[in-house]
């Protein structure tokens, strides 16, 4: 090599730069999210994600309950097996809508005399698309109200929702916010965020709700995006915005099952990765009943099931 060739080399750094998430093991919680399945073949899908997610000890899983209590029974029904064959903290979704004080009290004493012990407490969708929402004349005006008589009922620990982008039907963001620190001071443990795209949104929002007084733990609701026809009819029913280069990541894949969700899982952990760079340490999955982008991405942060778990799932 001529002393000019040489001169031209870059010498290897000394230490090779760690990955992102190499200091992340041991310091993140997860939690997970499914919804009340409608058939056999969709309970079968439910339990073999539950049992795939179960070995990364999230910290609860919670199961919906459909708009207007549609799904009451089933959400019941897979809350109570989850406490009796799993072990894991099971929260039930629990709404205003249609339902009396009475009958909503009654089915929180159920969950209590089930060995459920956390509760999702939110206002709910009218039973009908486009229809406005309207508290039942006995009922509880709203998630705030629903959380306090949530509490007298029993001492539930209680998640409410909170959004990052406002809430479509809200006046204002300052309305919203305060919306939610009703819901806080009511009692609420904790804020579970609707799905977002940006961690400079919820960066903001937090700090703006920690102005605001509000000082319970606010979880991001994180949902790996396979399908974005799917996830732009959600985003339109919650105010979440979905970015423009969104569309151009996954055109191409509609054929290609096996790599959209090698994109989303790589879309998912770099806004993960943003997250824990600015301070968060719990990250609640929207799994659509569907484990393995969920699995992946927890792999990556560093959330990981015991050797023997993970063998068991071969």
């Amino acid at each position: 090599m001529t002393a000019a060739a040489a001169a031209a080399v870059v010498p290897f750094p000394a230490t090779e730069p760690a990955p992102l998430f190499a200091h992340a093991r041991g310091d993140i919680a997860v939690s997970f999210e499914f919804f009340p399945p409608k058939s056999d073949a969709m309970n079968e899908t439910l339990w073999r994600s539950i049992q795939m997610l179960a070995p990364l000890n999230p910290r609860f899983v919670s199961v919906t309950y459909g708009a207007g209590g549609s799904t009451r029974e089933r959400t019941h029904q897979t809350v109570a097996r989850i406490v009796a064959e799993t072990g894991l903290a099971a929260a039930a979704h629990l709404t205003c809508v249609d339902a009396s004080r009475g009958e909503i009290d009654d089915i929180a004493r159920n969950y209590w005399d089930a060995g459920v012990r956390h509760i999702v407490a939110l206002r709910g969708d009218p039973p009908e698309e486009g229809r406005d929402y309207r508290p039942h004349p006995d009922g509880y005006a709203d998630a705030a109200a629903l959380v306090a008589g949530l509490k007298k009922v029993a001492p539930f620990e209680i998640s409410v929702a909170c959004y990052p982008e406002v809430h479509p039907q809200a006046d204002c963001p300052e309305s919203d916010l305060d919306n939610l620190k009703r819901k806080v001071d009511a009692g609420a443990d904790r804020a579970i965020s609707q799905f977002f795209f940006s961690a400079d949104n919820f960066f903001r929002f937090r700090d703006r709700a920690a102005a605001a007084g509000i000082e319970a733990e606010i979880v991001p609701g994180i949902l790996p995006v396979s399908n974005v026809a799917q996830t732009r009819r959600f985003a339109g029913q919650c105010g979440a915005a979905i970015p423009g280069w969104m569309d151009a990541m996954f055109e191409g894949l509609d054929a290609l099952p096996a790599a959209r969700q090698l994109i989303a899982a790589t879309v998912a952990a770099e806004l993960c990765g943003q997250l824990y760079a600015g301070g968060v340490r719990h990250f609640h999955f929207y799994t659509l009943n569907r484990a393995e982008l969920a699995y992946a991405i927890c792999h990556l942060l560093g959330v990981r099931a015991p050797c023997e778990a993970a063998e068991a799932l071969k």
